[in-house]
């Protein structure tokens, strides 16, 4: 578990605590107000309190989440209105102390427990959350550190992610040590990774049995139907669900100053991202499954090794590698189609793209932990594809 960054202020009625979890779900928050204690967790991060005053939950507590900042903030009611709580600023002492994580005696007689009763009883104590965890206060990194990490994200624009969330983001990406391996290190351990994958029985098995590959190949996806328009024309074609256009609503409208290589290799991570995207929809035929977020994941450089590619030839090539190494169904038919799949939805324009990549937005957003590839990428997709030329 994760101590984030935190703290705390009051007026005469209200403690105002304010916790930093950026790269976490909004809807998953946990809250525990009991005097003076306070907890909160929300995976990864955990807080637990100390406080030097009473506070209570009576209805008037306030919460907010700021999603561009990654900031909760709660106003918490005080139970005597007026009071002062004295130390506020000495977070360390604020952390709760260390103490017994059970209070079980050491040694019990355990033959009275047997039966149904005890599992039950065992079943419970493992699904029992932990809250005297230990904790560490929060340390920011100098600018010097920062500058020092490597770069990765939308236009490369984001470093020191995942420099204390690896141990929790494991099951997202495939580099081992994001923040201290640059570009041509990642893609060395990529096609070292992809040669190590690569099974030629997987492979011959599905070149010689492939009845359900030549199924898959029929399947024709919604962009399929769209014919090639003006962009006044391709706007009224397509049309948004009410959750995509919520969706839009809650993106933050932002401007990106990258420069011409940046933007070139924005427009190459957008091209891989979609030829993922594709080859998804068509072996599951358009119906998401379970298994749809790692395969996005996984058939994307970009998203499972930070890629930054330079070239369109060099998308296409891992593309193809990473679909005869990883999914279910590796057939170089799949590639062709998925490459095809791709151009459409490009030539098709900027209202096609949007709606792919919400769909994906929202495949990674109802899984943990994948969410945090919309935060690294496919927000930021999302937002500036509906500004670009």
């Amino acid at each position: 578990m994760i101590t984030p960054a935190f703290d705390l202020s009051q007026d005469p009625e209200y403690l105002i605590l304010n916790v930093r979890v950026p790269y976490t779900r909004t809807s998953e928050f946990d809250l525990c107000i009991d005097g003076t204690d306070f907890k909160f967790y929300a995976k990864p991060y955990f807080l637990r309190l100390t406080l030097p005053g009473r506070i209570v939950e009576d209805g008037r507590e306030k919460a907010k989440f700021d999603i561009d900042k990654g900031l909760f903030t709660l106003q918490v009611p005080k139970e005597t209105a007026g009071e002062h709580f004295e130390g506020l600023q000495m977070l360390t002492s604020l952390l709760a102390p260390k103490g017994s994580r059970s209070a079980k005696p050491l040694v019990e007689d355990v033959s009275a427990e047997c039966g149904e009763g005890a599992a039950e009883n065992d079943e419970e104590d493992e699904e029992e959350f932990d809250w005297q965890v230990e904790q560490e206060v929060y340390v920011e990194r100098s600018e010097e550190e920062l500058s020092a990490l490597q770069k990765y994200g939308f236009g490369n624009q984001r470093s020191g992610v995942f420099a204390r969330l690896q141990e929790e983001l494991t099951d997202v990406i495939d580099v081992k040590n994001p923040e201290g391996t640059s570009a041509a290190e990642r893609r060395q351990a990529r096609l070292e990774a992809e040669t190590s994958a690569f099974s030629p029985d997987h492979y011959l098995a599905d070149l010689f049995e492939d009845d359900e590959i030549k199924a898959l190949l029929k399947f024709r996806p919604w962009w399929a139907k769209l014919s090639p328009s003006t962009e006044q024309e391709e706007e009224s074609a397509i049309s948004f669900t009410d959750d995509e256009k919520e969706q839009l609503r809650k993106f933050t409208n932002r401007s990106y100053l990258l420069d011409k290589t940046s933007r070139y290799q924005a427009w190459l991570g957008l091209v891989d991202v979609l030829l993922a995207y594709s080859y998804e929809m068509r072996c599951t035929e358009g119906e998401h499954n379970v298994e749809s977020p790692w395969t996005i994941r996984k058939l994307s450089g970009t998203l499972c090794w930070l890629e930054t590619y330079s070239s369109l030839q060099e998308v296409l090539v891992s593309f193809g590698r990473r679909v005869l190494c990883y999914p279910l169904h590796r057939h170089f038919t799949l590639v062709s189609a998925a490459v095809r799949d791709t151009t459409k939805v490009l030539q098709s324009g900027k209202a096609c793209v949007l709606k792919c990549l919400l769909d994906i937005h929202k495949v990674f957003r109802e899984n943990d932990p994948a969410y945090i590839l919309n935060d690294l990428y496919i927000t930021d997709y999302c937002i500036w594809i509906q500004r670009v030329k």
